[in-house]
């Protein structure tokens, strides 16, 4: 592993330093086939993606006719972004997740490895913020990483802690494996959709 100067990951500087030295062992280069499989059954249009990263989501989500905006507070990710996403790079945005104010209202936000690259001092806030932005009924859809290291990211959560962190505000409408884990997640992420009470 590489020799990182930022070691905080509440910082852009932290995510721009790996995405500037191409450490992203997060990075599946495409989209998982739950999102594929969603997508076909999926009644919700309107998606945001904090922490978008390369943002392959974004691309997959728009070519089905969703109205998709990633955002990410890293410009070395954000620039990444947009190379990757062509035709689709306007719809990448700089922005801090907890200040960011939507054009429209959202039906959904993805969630891929944002809450488990923040501390866990701040899940609470990233939770708060989740709720804020979506309208009951909305759903909280995408991939969830449990595990106890103490160190990361990826920060892991258990199933109690993510019950109690989300259950004021959501419910868990959906619960399943993943099967085409990348190494860094392999049998430690669950596809979940909660939606907004």
């Amino acid at each position: 592993m590489p020799e990182f100067d930022s070691r905080d990951p509440r910082t852009p500087a932290f995510w721009d330093e790996r995405f500037e030295r191409d450490f992203t062992p997060w990075d599946r280069g495409g989209v998982p086939e739950q999102v594929r499989e969603f997508v076909a059954r999926s009644k919700a249009k309107t998606v945001l993606i904090p922490g978008c990263g390369a943002a392959y989501e974004l691309v997959y989500f728009s070519e089905a006719g969703w109205d998709a905006t990633a955002i990410d507070f890293s410009p070395a990710a954000v620039e990444r972004a947009r190379a990757i996403t062509g035709q689709w790079s306007e719809r990448v945005v700089e922005a801090d997740f907890f200040a960011y104010e939507p054009a429209a209202g959202l039906d959904m936000i993805y969630e891929r490895a944002f809450l488990c690259a923040l501390p866990r001092a701040m899940w609470p806030q990233v939770a708060a913020r989740w709720a804020q932005l979506l309208p009951p009924g909305a759903l909280l859809a995408g991939f969830f990483f449990f595990g106890d290291a103490p160190k990361g990211p990826p920060f892991g959560i258990s199933r109690g802690e993510l019950d109690q962190l989300l259950g004021e505000d959501f419910e868990c409408v959906e619960d399943a494996a993943v099967a085409d884990s990348i190494p860094v997640f392999a049998g430690k992420e669950r596809w979940m959709v909660w939606e907004r009470k």
